[in-house]
């Protein structure tokens, strides 16, 4: 599932990471800056490839526009790769964040599918033990029961005798 959406349609699998990362946001507002900044980018350079018309002054405008919005959006994306890997501790690859999306945006787009998939299932499954403690329990030397002959009535003024261990 996460593979062929990852590779069709990469900005709606970012959208829902995004979304499960963080539920005050929608899906579809990082989906449309994903789709605008990265997919919009490989149309724009495919069509500026294609029609060889193109004042060269003005395919270089294009191609610079293109490397910085392709930066922009590689930071907005790492950073939220970032607190993916900060919530749920995973280890950062050798290259930062932003890198990896900006080099291999679909590849990273399906792994922090996976792992969101897989630390949501992990955790949804673990039992819960409730342990409750014992209610609290006082001891004393002290009894409610009254003497009921005089041999006992003598012993009750005499408990007042320490015992020491040896």
């Amino acid at each position: 599932e996460s593979c062929w959406t990852g590779l069709f349609c990469p900005c709606v699998l970012f959208g829902r990471n995004i979304q499960a990362l963080r539920e005050d946001i929608p899906w579809t507002t990082p989906c449309t800056c994903h789709a605008v900044c990265v997919e919009g980018g490989i149309a724009l350079a495919i069509l500026t490839a294609i029609f060889h018309g193109v004042d060269p002054d003005t395919s270089v405008l294009i191609g610079e526009g293109l490397v910085f919005g392709w930066w922009l959006c590689s930071i907005y994306t790492g950073n939220f790769r970032l607190q993916l890997q900060r919530r749920y501790h995973l280890e950062n690859s050798p290259c930062p964040p932003g890198i990896v999306h900006c080099c291999f945006p679909w590849c990273a787009n399906c792994q922090e599918h996976r792992e969101r998939k897989g630390r949501l299932a992990e955790s949804s499954v673990v039992p819960m033990t409730i342990i409750n403690p014992p209610p609290l329990q006082e001891m004393s030397m002290v009894e409610n029961n009254a003497p009921t002959s005089d041999n006992e009535a003598s012993k009750a003024e005499h408990d007042d005798v320490e015992v020491i261990p040896l």
